[in-house]
């Protein structure tokens, strides 16, 4: 936005000081004449080498009432100066950092030194904005890198099934057309958790009154085939827990803990646990399954987009794109909740949710 040029800072600041001190020194001579010089005789014609009188005190006192003016005038001038400079040298520093983070480096920080006041407050404000921007900055470009990444593959194996089939007439359309069919779907998956991803981080959405015992249940029931499937017990408890969101994003927040629960479990058997409670002001959601251990390094990555256990067991018609935990995580977030993923002691993982409860 370009402006018209106008006074600096440091010459307002300079120019509002010298005024104060020159209004400052009008109002004392002001006071001297008013309680002063009125109460001396005006007695100009005779007596003048007898007694002072108001016109010798006049001619006497306003040369030098001028010159005072004049010198704190100047003073103030150049004091004014002097201390504005120094006063607004860490706005300088301020607005030197803005400027190379507007050109695009956010790893540049102030870290101004000296005791707290409102400069020093704003810089510190300023240096946490730059390292949440540039922490957000490097988680984008790091997940956009990932995504590329993951697009890239289904795409990839599609041309190179297209090619094989151009290449041999003979082979098994049938085959082909469903492995195709596979890969399309993996895509299509990909881009929509992606989408939701955005979504959810972008946290545009209308929040209206939800149970979390009620999402919970339909997460449940929704996932009870494929549980059935693998043969794993799921189990839903807890009374109601109300709170304030998205319900498409709630339930997809609970359904990928369920599923995620049920895709990391023992490959034959084992329980998924689900228990939703409120405690005070805070709803908690607890989904806790049985599994392989999971080393303690690993659990805290498992968030990050594109992140997969080690351990996990994986179908074709559930293989995953890696953001189902991402995905949980974001919408936590965007609910100003807190996502804590710990290793149960026996295999397996126990992941708790905890929101805001509303009335």
């Amino acid at each position: 936005m370009r402006r018209r040029p106008g006074l600096s800072a440091r010459l307002k600041l300079t120019l509002s000081y010298a005024g104060f001190l020159a209004v400052a020194g009008a109002l004392l001579l002001a006071v001297v004449w008013v309680f002063l010089l009125r109460y001396v005789p005006d007695n100009s014609q005779g007596l003048l080498g007898i007694s002072p009188n108001r016109y010798l005190l006049v001619r006497t006192f306003a040369p030098a009432a001028a010159l005072a003016m004049a010198f704190l005038l100047v003073f103030g001038l150049v004091g004014g100066w002097i201390l504005a400079g120094r006063m607004l040298a860490p706005l300088t520093r301020i607005t030197a950092a803005a400027r190379l983070a507007g050109n695009g480096s956010l790893s540049h920080r102030i870290r101004m030194e000296g005791r707290r006041d409102e400069f020093r407050e704003l810089a510190d404000a300023f240096d946490t904005m730059l390292e949440e921007l540039d922490s957000h900055v490097a988680e984008q470009r790091r997940f956009a890198a990932n995504a590329s990444h993951e697009l890239r593959t289904p795409l990839a194996i599609s041309q190179t099934l297209l090619d094989v089939a151009r290449r041999d007439p003979t082979r098994n359309r049938d085959e082909l057309l469903e492995r195709l069919q596979a890969v399309n779907a993996r895509a299509i998956d990909l881009t929509e958790a992606l989408l939701l991803l955005s979504r959810s981080e972008r946290g545009n959405f209308t929040r209206e009154s939800v149970d979390l015992s009620l999402v919970a249940e339909e997460a449940a029931e929704t996932l009870l085939p494929l549980a059935e499937q693998r043969g794993i017990t799921l189990d839903v408890t807890g009374g109601a827990t109300p709170t304030s969101g998205s319900a498409g994003l709630l339930l997809r927040m609970v359904t990928n803990l369920v599923q995620n629960a049920i895709v990391h479990n023992l490959p034959a058997g084992g329980t998924v646990t689900v228990r939703t409670e409120a405690r005070g002001d805070v709803t908690v959601v607890r989904v806790e399954n049985t599994g392989h251990p999971l080393p303690p390094e690993l659990v805290p990555t498992l968030t990050e987009p594109f992140q997969r256990g080690t351990e996990r067991v994986r179908t074709d018609e559930h293989a995953g794109v890696g953001l189902g935990l991402a995905i949980v995580h974001s919408i936590v977030r965007a609910h100003d909740g807190t996502l804590d993923l710990a290793p149960c002691p026996t295999g397996g993982l126990l992941a708790t949710v905890r929101l805001p409860c509303t009335p």
